[in-house]
Parts: C-alpha cells; structure tokens; sequence
C-alpha cells in the first residue's frame, strides 16, 4: 500500500473525477458509430497490432469506444451496471486508486495484445499476422470491476432482472465459473480463433488479482493485531454519535453523525459519502473515502504524528 500512497502524492492530482462518466460518454458513442456506421469499429478503431505496427496508432486510444453490446436494451443496463459499480468503488477507494485500477487493465489488454501477436508471428516464421481486436473488449475491463466489488461488499444485494434478490458473493461465485467456462471455450475454437478472447478474459482476472494482492495486507494476525481490532470495534460503536461533529449547515449549527477529520466533510454535504474511523489513529478519528488512506494518523501519548 506505501508504493500507491507514494504515487497518488505525487501524481493525484492528476486523477479523473467521475472517471466512468467519461468512460459511459465514450461508449455511447461507440454504439452510435456502430448503429450508424456498422463495420466501421472493426475496420477502424478496434485494438489491431499489425494495423497499428503500419503507423495506425490512434487504435490504441479508439479502441475503448467499443460498446458492450449492439442491442440498445443490453447496453442501457451495461452501462448503468458500469455506472453504478464504477463509482461505488471511486467512493470507496479514492479517485486516483480507481483510476489505477482502471488504466492499468486498460494497459494489460495492450500489453496482451502485442504479447500475443509478437508470439503467433515468432512462432509461424513470419507467415500468420493473428488478429488482435478481440484482447482489446473492454467487456471483462469492466467486469473485472464487478469483482473488485464483490471483494469490498460482499454481502450487497443485486436484483437480477430488476426482480430477483442475490447476495452479491453468490454472483460472484457465479461467474467465476462462467469465465472459467468461457476461457475453454474460446480454447476448444483453436489458439487464432479463440485465443484473443480467451486472452482478455484471464488478463482482466490478472488486473483484479495483482491489483488486491499488491494493495492489501495478507499477514498473519498477531495477538497484537487482535487488541488493535477490538479496540477499533469499541471505537466504531462508542463514536457512531459524536457530540464533536457540529458543522454548519443552512445557516444553523447540526450535529452530524459523520465528519471527516481533514476535510471536515459529512453526509450532510454528499450522502453518499462513505466514512470510515483508523484503527491507527489514537483518539476517534473519522475519515471520508479520499482521505482514509491518505490521512497522517494521531499518536497522543506520544504528542506525534507518524507518517
């Protein structure tokens, strides 16, 4: 985690707000280009090395504007999933983090693509100039993001269909088995065929694992640890309401069941907002999304502040 704290100070500001508005902005697009010009995607802007080796390197920025699907009753719920899911995860883990995690599968699905090209044209002496355009879908991109969100709220509740409650963790466990079933699919169609599509699937899985591996603690608990965390659960229930949390809003004074410790933000000020205590921090000290991970936490028996 110091490696992506280090980066956000020093490039944070560089992040895209609402990153998944733009994204949803580029994809409509894309379906509009489709519905008005079919073929042109492919022909075009589609993720294609050997097009791009011949000097057509707009392909590896175009290539996002593919649209999840050319039935516009499809697309609408797509993109409101990835709408959804996409700032729900900006609100968790901050701008600049989404952000990373969002490039970085969009980086792996070139990297795969030349990999895979440079590998099959290696391989046939020069003779198969594989086509590349099926590593560029952004489709698992975007569902590597639905993973991502399982990890953090497993228990949240879809409705499939707009009807049917699901546990997220059990659409989880779904559809690993479905990726997995579509990564032999692709296989069984034969390396050229089905091999870039089997590629995209297993490159976006590779983002979302290295990604939580790189980015989270999996030590052992020690029984220091275990102390550190009950007194971070008495923290959460003895501080839900703090007397302390009084800002103004419309002209009057209101107490707050949340405020942030920086910034001084609170559910008054965005509800959707998500507010968190350190368990580091000695003292009850709240943090919104942006700044839980960024904060520099409190040591008062020690009248100091450690990085």
């Amino acid at each position: 985690m110091k490696w992506l704290n280090k980066l956000e100070r020093k490039f944070g500001r560089y992040a895209i707000p609402n990153l998944m508005y733009y994204m949803i902005i580029l994809y409509v697009v894309g379906f509009l280009l489709d519905l008005l010009m079919p073929g042109f995607y492919e022909t075009w802007l589609s993720l294609k090395v050997n097009n791009i080796l011949h000097g057509e390197v707009w392909r590896l920025v175009t290539f996002v504007l593919q649209p999840p699907s050319t039935s516009l009753l499809f697309v609408i719920i797509e993109l409101y999933l990835y709408y959804s899911i996409g700032c729900a995860l900006e609100s968790m883990w901050g701008t600049f983090r989404f952000n990373v995690y969002y490039f970085s599968g969009l980086i792996f699905q070139i990297v795969a693509a030349f990999l895979f090209y440079g590998i099959i044209y290696y391989i046939s002496g020069g003779r198969i100039f594989p086509d590349t355009a099926g590593i560029g879908s952004l489709y698992y991109v975007n569902r590597s993001m639905f993973l991502a969100y399982i990890v953090m709220v497993p228990n949240a509740v879809f409705r499939v269909y707009f009807i049917l409650p699901v546990k997220a963790k059990w659409l989880g466990i779904f559809y690993g088995i479905l990726m997995g079933y579509e990564v032999i699919y692709y296989l069984r169609r034969g390396l050229l065929l089905g091999g870039p599509y089997a590629l995209a699937i297993v490159v976006s899985v590779a983002n979302f694992l290295i990604f939580f591996l790189m980015t989270r603690n999996y030590r052992k608990i020690s029984p220091s640890e275990i102390k550190r965390r009950a007194q971070f659960r008495r923290k959460m229930n003895d501080a839900k309401w703090d007397s302390g949390n009084i800002v103004e809003f419309q002209g009057r004074n209101v107490i707050t069941r949340h405020k942030c410790a920086v910034c001084g933000k609170s559910e008054l000020d965005d509800d959707t907002l998500e507010f968190r205590f350190c368990s580091k921090c000695e003292g009850n000290y709240e943090y919104c999304s942006d700044h839980l991970y960024t904060h520099t936490h409190v040591k008062n028996t020690e009248n100091r502040k450690e990085t």
